[in-house]
């Protein structure tokens, strides 16, 4: 297997993975700051003991490399506490479909940074997970919660699709887990310093909840996506992971209990079928 299909295999597994990180924000009762913190802190050591024990380089190559990175778990910081708002505040369908707007931003804004104008396919692509987007939607209206919960959600897609293109193009030589090792850390340092009294009085089943959360939803799904960008366009794994909205609905159905309604059905296999053109032009 070569790696292209190896990067292709692991963007697959990381949407699968992904498509339940939104259900810890309903199922643990803390401030999106607390969660996100902790979260970040125990994924960045959870991959600093993989790294060490495959002995693998954690140090990176230059100062200008730490700097980016700097950047990049502010980015990532900021992606997960508007990410969880945003379902905390509305719902989990609500936060992954709002936050599934960034492929349209990266379809868009990985080509003008390159200096480039977008392709008609990726463009042609992008409307179509935009209208599979628009059909899971189940109201526009600024006097709820779901148009609150839209407008964090597209504010966290965009520093997720901000974060996926500076990655592409400035870090690609390093390898996605310890990307994600310093991205995370620096997450978890800045949201410490943000923190609230209620993580001081995390109990035992909110214990294991953070460190599923960070380890198996986090640290892992976020490495093989980090790990795919050096092998695969921003563009391409960001409409590859669109699959997520269909897998976070059905783990909102099975865990939660939140019944799809049709047009959410239908927006989905829209969104699945984008991702699935997308993978065999990748």
């Amino acid at each position: 297997m070569n790696e292209k299909r190896k990067s292709l295999f692991a963007l697959h597994l990381s949407s699968l993975l992904f498509g339940g990180t939104g259900l810890f924000a309903k199922l643990i009762d803390l401030p999106v700051i607390d969660i996100t913190a902790v979260r970040a802190l125990i994924a960045s050591a959870g991959l600093f003991i993989l790294l060490k024990i495959a002995k693998q380089r954690i140090a990176l190559d230059t100062p200008r490399d730490y700097a980016i990175m700097l950047v990049q778990g502010v980015l990532m910081g900021l992606h997960w506490v508007t990410f969880f708002y945003s379902i905390q505040i509305s719902s989990v369908a609500v936060g992954i479909i709002s936050l599934f707007t960034y492929p349209i931003i990266t379809v868009f804004l990985e080509p003008l940074w390159r200096g480039q104008k977008p392709h008609l396919s990726d463009i042609i692509c992008g409307t179509l997970v935009l209208f599979g987007i628009y059909l899971m939607v189940p109201e526009f209206s600024f006097d709820n919660t779901v148009t609150r919960g839209l407008c964090w959600g597209i504010f966290s897609a965009f520093m997720f699709s901000l974060r996926n293109v500076v990655q592409r193009n400035y870090l690609a030589a390093y390898r996605g887990d310890t990307s994600m090792m310093y991205q995370s850390f620096i997450a978890g340092i800045i949201g410490m310093i943000f923190i609230t009294s209620a993580a001081c009085s995390i109990n035992a089943m909110t214990g294991l909840k953070l460190v599923v959360l960070a380890l198996f939803f986090t640290a892992v799904p976020h490495s093989f996506f980090a790990g795919s960008l050096r092998y695969l366009k921003a563009k391409s794994a960001s409409l590859i992971s669109c699959l997520q909205p269909v897998y976070g609905t059905i783990y909102a159905f099975v865990i939660l209990y939140e019944v799809p309604e049709i047009k959410t059905v239908i927006g989905g296999a829209v969104i699945m079928l984008s991702a699935t053109v997308e993978s065999y032009r990748a």
